[in-house]
């Protein structure tokens, strides 16, 4: 195989941003990927409603990577949410804004636009090669890849590695590159679970009544955020959006102290007070579970929750019962595993990344998207910071062409 002046790999959102700014700036690009077709997790991701990014003032959406804020700042700045809608225009897809300040392709597949995107980079000059796993470096630097026709080598006088964190191994993000960055000194962070699920140990009578039923409207909070929306009760416990915006600082409790209680407002559009005058209405031959209902309007798997989580003395007269809906406590045993995770936290260590998101240890060798250690919440977070990593990669790649070059 010829050299190529760059190669990708890695065929996600990350890589393929990063392929086309080393097309542009002129250079030839070889991108690798493991799976039989590029960008599978972005399509899985894409199947329940796009979120190409975010819409929310741009210091808000940046504090939505909490302690890697400062460091994906830039790539972020120069590649936020107006330029990806208008890359998104420039591939001829729509977007609009939902209600929520999510932003999303009018028809809200992510299909159509990876379909278009790989039609143009191919139109550059891009050559894709699938089924191609990334294997590491051989002793003179050449890069490995196991092929269905056995092993090949390839080199670059850049590399971009977009190879995704350890989330989704079924699509291709399963971390198997950590070993041979490490054998390379490359400093790594222990990957662990973000955007999760969390296990809740339900009575045997909730779970076969309540499992794979919505919760909603309803209010999470957690070491002082309070997040409104809602969650899923599953067989093991609990996911869904509100519970994902909550998962890292969850999680990190469970890690840190071995607990963590979430606690639930089962009717967020209603205050305590409100509910305590309606519960002291009379109850007169009704069932307290038939008085809960018809004076606060809570039923269903919002009601069978105030009766898993509440105590004999939580249901002893309107305060008591008004002060538990507002207040019910979610004692959470553990995040749900990795591999069921919608992201990863971990990976390479950003201190183990210069200026231009090239690898200390591996001259000429760049980083982009989720193998880096930052994490942040669904709703366009995600895809923004991927795009964007993935174009500072690029364009650091490509200036350390042109360097060659001179």
């Amino acid at each position: 195989m010829s050299p190529a002046n760059a190669i990708v790999i890695g065929g996600g959102p990350a890589g393929l941003t990063a392929a086309e700014v080393l097309l542009d700036s002129g250079a030839s690009v070889t991108l690798f990927d493991a799976m039989p077709s590029l960008g599978r997790k972005f399509l899985m991701a894409g199947k329940s409603g796009l979120n190409i990014t975010h819409a929310e003032d741009l210091d808000a959406l940046l504090e939505r990577f909490g302690p890697a804020r400062a460091r994906l700042e830039p790539a972020i700045r120069a590649f936020g949410p107006p330029a990806i809608r208008d890359f998104c225009a420039g591939l001829g897809i729509e977007t609009f804004t939902g209600s929520s300040g999510r932003v999303f392709p009018a028809e809200f597949k992510a299909a159509p636009l990876l379909r278009t995107w790989l039609h143009r980079l191919r139109g550059k000059g891009l050559q894709v090669r699938v089924r191609h796993r990334w294997l590491g470096f051989a002793a003179d630097g050449t890069l490995r890849f196991a092929s269905p026709a056995g092993e090949v080598r390839a080199n670059a006088a850049a590399v971009v590695l977009a190879l995704g964190g350890a989330s989704w191994p079924s699509l291709g993000s399963d971390g198997a590159w950590v070993p041979e960055l490490a054998a390379r000194h490359v400093a790594l962070i222990p990957f662990r679970p973000a955007n999760c699920g969390f296990a809740v140990a339900w009575s045997e009578i909730f779970r076969r009544r309540f499992a794979g039923q919505p919760v909603k409207p309803v209010a999470l909070s957690f070491g002082g955020q309070r997040v409104r929306g809602e969650f899923v009760v599953t067989e093991r416990g609990v996911e869904g959006g509100a519970v994902y915006a909550l998962s890292a600082a969850l999680r990190d409790a469970l890690e840190r102290d071995g607990q963590a209680t979430a606690v639930l407002d089962l009717a967020p559009g209603k205050t305590e007070a409100e509910l305590a005058e309606a519960l002291a209405k009379p109850q007169s031959r009704h069932s307290l579970t038939d008085h809960i209902r018809r004076t606060t309007g809570l039923d269903g798997v919002r009601a069978g929750l105030l009766r898993e989580g509440a105590a004999p003395a939580d249901l002893a007269g309107p305060a008591a019962i008004a002060r538990r809906i507002k207040a019910l406590p979610l004692p959470l045993l553990a995040a749900n595993p990795l591999a069921e995770a919608i992201s990863s936290a971990g990976g390479v260590a950003l201190d183990a990344l210069d200026e231009n998101w090239m690898l200390k240890a591996l001259p000429g060798v760049f980083c982009a998207g989720e193998m880096i250690d930052w994490e942040a919440p669904t709703g366009g977070y995600l895809l923004t910071a991927c795009l964007g990593l993935g174009r500072a990669a690029g364009a650091g790649a490509a200036q350390w062409l042109e360097r060659r070059r001179t």
